[in-house]
């Protein structure tokens, strides 16, 4: 590969655990699904290619390959070959360096090709028109206008139409036959090739009686490459407008940053920040990049990243995002992130890479597609030779034929799903949605079951000690300083909460002399001279400690929503701690929508099924799964899905990740961390419950799009061909046709954008 190669590769593991690089080139010039397939082909063949995807909606080429296999600009001259244009994507930041949009080079590029086809449109239309205008005096006799029908007059208008305006048909035509695979320019060039000789013939050539007229058809092959050149132009333009939630998230970065250097403000651009660099942010202007405050506080609108429009309070040691908007006060804040590793650049690569993934159900149109120009090649020689033989109409035989030809390019199944694909990922990006691949987006929408973790996704996570009762003598103050000196370490949230409880009320804990975790059971720690157990009533129970006396208590606790944490000193109980975690407001109502929309809902958690249950009544769980250890997870999903159902499992994504990966889908809440954004399917960047009835929805209303695109595309093509085949088509009304069923199916695309979420319904 060559030097900019290898900096625009990225480098990773495939799902097969081998060395994979990727690599993104925009290709240009291609027309329908079938130039997407054979550039697709193409590149897999080479050797060292692990996989290879073409995507005509948003025209690029991704390409996995073992590094160090491909010789440099071997993808290059390749698609060049093949007849299209490549340019290498830059990086959508480098390691320093700002979120960047495509290279400059591209731009030009796609820019250049939709200037040329408004500037071959605008001369195909002028030149066009009065063989138009002759087609109408020859309908209505308007004797004034008759000199259009002239063969002479015509030729001359059609001439420059067919072989200059015209001449991408032919050239894309005859590589696509070179290389096996014909495409939509074969149709074309064909049926406008043989209306053109056709009219020569009749014009020059053909003997006539006096008086008679030649039939001329130089109008049909003029007009239905002006048809097809309009066609090109608005779904050039349509495109464009598919992408925009790419371009919005580029734009939201600053471009420059002011930094703190010695106590002077300096401002520079955004690709010099570095790690470490102190950043000062005013009201009102964007943060640059990932950090951390330093000094200051203020209101953070982070709708751009989360989608949830209320600002978020912020002071000293919390975490900001760049390219979230300071509202109304000045902070400092320590980058912590800069370039291609900020939240945004991340949430950008997510985005890009599921518009350019194919979802499932593409695989019928390309299958279709790869077959379905030889098909028509066919169609159209049988109806040709069926009305020169069986009805003796050579000229009806060759308008049959030549309608056929141009109402089946089958440029719009090529984009009935990688337009709704790119539309709806964007739109779920734009929501707090991260979808990350087409096949995810797609599978969401056959979900039967929601499996949620209780900790953190129904509930805010944050546990807060808030009963304390003693037992057999001892004090609450007694009682918290050792259950506060034996959590004093721990990393789970109810051993913080305890610990913090402690430190809040006595000032100060000590260090415990040994410390020993029971994952999702309890804690055994040496204080002083006494053995000390801190944890669930099983996990006492294993050391022979009797519960009998209080069990009444704990179930009262329990029952109230509350998780009991039991305190034994020396082998003796000596208190209970109760531990509440809030609900997350949205909770319920998430819950009750899903339920309206016929998925069944389970919530899994370590916590005692007393207290399990009593969190489920309160947001509407019916089936709830208690008591289960953090390695057992994965086990409860698999079960559920053993009985034929298609589950999402809804966690944290980093202590839920057995879970997650079990699930059919993996839908990672909160705050989208790194490891979270890059292990789910399915990224829930605000850490509403609400974000997974929107996920839902967005896949439902997006595959009903993919069906609605699908089915008028392949419907258009089963009635228009027959229609055409017994000559009720004219070639240009056709032409017409085929040009406008591109622009309808992404325009169809496009209407997701409208998309919102409801409780129980999607609109």
């Amino acid at each position: 590969m060559s030097e900019q190669s290898e900096r625009s590769a990225q480098t990773g593991q495939n799902a097969r655990g081998e060395q994979s690089a990727r690599v993104t080139y925009a290709v240009t010039g291609m027309t329908c699904a079938t130039c997407a397939l054979r550039i697709e082909r193409g590149l897999k063949n080479v050797t060292g290619v692990n996989h290879a995807s073409v995507n005509l909606a948003t025209e690029k080429a991704t390409i996995e390959y073992a590094p160090g296999t491909i010789e440099e600009g071997r993808f290059e001259r390749l698609i060049r070959d093949l007849g299209y244009g490549a340019v290498l994507e830059a990086g959508r930041g480098t390691d320093s360096g700002p979120v960047v949009d495509s290279s400059d080079r591209e731009k030009e590029l796609r820019g250049r090709e939709i200037r040329k086809l408004r500037v071959s449109f605008i001369v195909s239309a002028v030149l066009s028109f009065p063989l138009l205008v002759a087609m109408f005096a020859g309908l209505f006799r308007i004797e004034a206008l008759m000199f259009l029908h002239s063969p002479i007059v015509q030729l001359a208008l059609a001439t420059p139409v067919q072989f200059v305006i015209g001449s991408r048909f032919y050239k894309h035509a005859f590589k696509s036959i070179r290389s096996g695979s014909p495409s939509m320019d074969v149709l074309v060039a064909l049926g406008t090739g043989a209306a053109y000789l056709y009219s020569i013939y009749n014009g020059f050539f053909r003997d006539l009686p006096a008086g008679q007229s030649p039939a001329l058809y130089f109008e049909a092959s003029a007009i239905i490459i002006t048809l097809v050149l309009l066609g090109k132009l608005l779904e050039a333009a349509a495109k464009g407008k598919t992408s925009e939630a790419i371009k919005r998230l580029i734009g939201l970065q600053p471009k420059t940053a002011r930094v703190l250097n010695n106590g002077e403000e300096i401002d520079i651009p955004i690709s010099e920040l570095e790690v470490g660099q102190i950043v000062l942010v005013r009201p009102g202007e964007r943060i640059p990049v990932d950090g951390e405050i330093l000094d200051g506080s203020s209101a953070v609108d982070e709708s751009v990243i989360t989608g949830e429009s209320i600002p978020v309070e912020k002071s000293r040691a919390d975490r900001v995002i760049g390219a979230t908007i300071n509202t109304y006060g000045a902070f400092t804040f320590r980058a912590i992130k800069v370039g291609r590793d900020t939240m945004l650049a991340q949430i950008i690569r997510i985005v890009e890479q599921a518009q350019g993934s194919k979802a499932p159900i593409q695989r019928l149109a390309d299958r279709v597609s790869g077959i379905f120009v030889p098909v028509v090649l066919a169609v159209a020689a049988v109806t040709f030779l069926v009305w020169l033989l069986a009805a003796g109409d050579m000229t009806m035989g060759l308008i049959s034929a030549v309608a056929v030809l141009v109402i089946a390019c089958p440029c719009a199944m090529g984009l009935a799903t990688p337009t709704a694909i790119m539309v709806g990922t964007g739109k779920g990006a734009e929501n707090g949605v991260l979808i990350r691949s087409g096949e995810s987006l797609e599978l969401a929408h056959k979900l039967d079951a929601v499996v949620f973790d209780k900790t953190g996704t129904i509930t805010l996570g944050e546990p807060a000690l808030v009963d304390v009762v003693a037992l057999n003598g001892w004090s609450r103050s007694e009682i918290l300083r050792f259950a506060g000196a034996a959590e004093r370490n721990s990393e789970h949230p109810l051993g913080v909460a305890i610990a913090e409880a402690a430190r809040s009320e006595l000032g100060k804990i000590e260090e415990p002399r040994s410390f020993q975790a029971a994952p999702g059971k309890g804690i055994r720690a040496q204080i002083e001279e006494h053995t000390v157990r801190v944890g669930t009533r099983s996990y006492l129970a294993e050391s022979d400690i009797t519960l009998d006396s209080i069990e009444d208590r704990i179930e009262q606790l329990e029952a109230e929503g509350k998780t009991v944490i039991l305190l034994s000193v020396d082998e003796q109980v000596r208190g209970l701690l109760a531990v509440a975690d809030k609900v997350k407001e949205s909770s319920r109502t998430a819950i009750q929508t899903l339920k309206a929309m016929g998925l069944e809902v389970y919530m899994i958690t370590g916590d005692n099924r007393r207290t399990a249950e009593a969190i489920g009544r309160e947001v509407g769980v019916d089936q709830v799964m208690a008591e289960v250890l953090p390695e057992s997870k994965a086990r409860a999903v698999e079960q559920i899905r053993k009985q034929g159902k298609t589950v999402a499992m809804v966690g944290d994504g980093i202590n839920d990740a057995p879970a997650l990966v079990t699930s059919d889908i993996g839908m990672a809440m909160g705050t989208g961390t790194d490891i979270a954004m890059e292990s789910a399917d399915i990224t829930l960047m605000n850490g509403d419950l609400m974000s997974v009835v929107s996920a839902i929805q967005l896949s439902q209303r997006t595959m009903r799009k993919i069906r609605q695109n699908l089915f008028w595309a392949f419907f258009y093509n089963t009635i228009g061909i027959p229609i055409a085949a017994f000559g009720m088509l004219n070639p240009i009304i056709a032409g017409a046709a085929m040009a406008f069923s591109s622009v309808s199916v992404v325009s169809n695309s496009l209407s997701l954008k409208r998309f919102r979420v409801k409780q129980g319904v999607s609109t």
